[in-house]
């Protein structure tokens, strides 16, 4: 089954880094954060991934088509007309297609866009700046039992602030809960499965997928929920990018698999 991920958004609440690059190419660790998201589903046996390209997309291409060379031992003989040797090196046994699916088309869009890489087959899809320790197989089987035209995880993101019960009488903090779960509120994390039959659901490049095609499946009692209690967290800003990236460093990258 292949894996569709959306990485053709400006990132504008994140401006500090993406002014130079695409959001999904921001780093975590030593690696983009679209590779985070490609390792998840690598762990679970999915190795073909359609990625949407749109802004700054030459750079996601660029970094594929230097991608084995990166990850080798190389040696330059320039006296032998620039000979070059690979000696070792490592590789996913990853196919990667890259699509330009255009600069200001929309996340429903984007997914019309690359119909024909999916043809009459299911697929999954997700966004390219959020990571999670979610079981895609066991996501896999659920969509697969329930028999809708769409899956999407729903997780409860924790807060980014501590939350206090104060006593109403003297104004004492009774109880403080640092960083706790939300409001009780389940939210979209991506992580999608999908029938082919959803690309109905799309009309064309000015479709936002979060909105009349998500609404209308919802509608027609097509879309089901998978509800996560992991970690899952979005690189929507500079806060995300250094807790993503304290995570890392501390060990406690709670999506990876390596």
């Amino acid at each position: 089954m292949k894996v569709v991920i959306l990485a053709g958004g400006f990132g504008t609440r994140i401006g500090e880094e993406t002014h130079l690059r695409p959001k999904p190419m921001i780093e975590i660790g030593d690696r983009p954060i679209l590779l985070h998201i490609m390792n998840i589903y690598s762990y679970y046996g999915f190795h073909e991934f359609i990625i949407c390209l749109g802004y700054k997309g030459n750079l996601i291409k660029q970094y594929f088509s230097d991608y084995y060379l990166f990850n080798s031992d190389v040696t330059f003989d320039f006296g032998k007309q620039n000979q070059m040797t690979i000696h070792n090196h490592f590789a996913e046994p990853w196919k990667v297609t890259l699509v330009d699916t255009g600069i200001d088309t929309m996340t429903g869009g984007r997914v019309k866009r690359i119909q024909k890489f999916i043809g009459n087959e299911p697929f999954m899809l997700t966004y390219g700046d959020g990571v999670s320790d979610i079981d895609i197989r066991a996501l896999l089987e659920y969509h697969q039992k329930h028999g809708r035209l769409a899956t999407v995880t729903a997780t409860q993101p924790i807060g980014r602030f501590g939350a206090l019960d104060i006593i109403s009488d003297n104004n004492l903090v009774s109880r403080f809960k640092e960083k706790p779960k939300g409001d009780g509120g389940w939210v979209n994390s991506g992580f999608f499965v999908c029938q082919p039959e959803v690309m109905d659901y799309i009309e064309g490049d000015h479709s936002i997928l979060e909105k009349e095609p998500l609404e209308n499946l919802s509608k027609d009692n097509e879309l089901a929920a998978y509800k996560h209690d992991g970690f899952w967290h979005p690189m929507d800003t500079m806060w995300d990018k250094t807790y993503l990236e304290g995570l890392w460093k501390s060990g406690k990258a709670y999506w990876s698999k390596s």
